[in-house]
């Protein structure tokens, strides 16, 4: 199956389009969804402002048309949130030596807290 080409159109042929819909018009009829479509392509390429002053359309009318056709992006319905692997909590090795000995204290896979907990604890006992 062949695809289809996209008619690129410039702002030059943009503009002849909208020269003589302007001038073959019936009193104050509204611009023709094609042309706006072609107005749309055009600022797309050429920028917002520019088209609408070369094409002499407003402004506000031709970036609502703008953000119209832009695809809307499609929200999931839901999401999975993975909960992050827990880092693996450091080795710690406590030496305390005193008038009555040495005492080695080896702590591996204990939170931080557990280590402030049992410094206070010895402490205190210490005092």
């Amino acid at each position: 199956m062949r695809r289809r080409k996209t008619a690129i159109i410039t702002i030059e042929e943009a503009k002849a389009r909208f020269g003589e819909w302007r001038q073959n018009r019936r009193g104050k009829a509204r611009i023709p969804a094609e042309l706006w479509s072609a107005a749309v392509a055009v600022a797309r390429k050429e920028g917002l402002n520019r088209t609408a002053r070369e094409l002499h359309v407003a402004w506000d009318d031709l970036k609502r048309r703008m953000e119209e056709a832009s695809p809307k992006p499609v929200l999931p319905a839901f999401v999975e949130l993975v909960a992050p692997r827990a880092p693996s909590l450091p080795e710690c090795m406590i030496e305390l030596e005193g008038r009555r000995g040495k005492l080695r204290i080896q702590l591996k896979n204990v939170p931080d807290s557990y280590l402030a907990t049992l410094s206070r604890e010895l402490w205190e006992q210490a005092s």
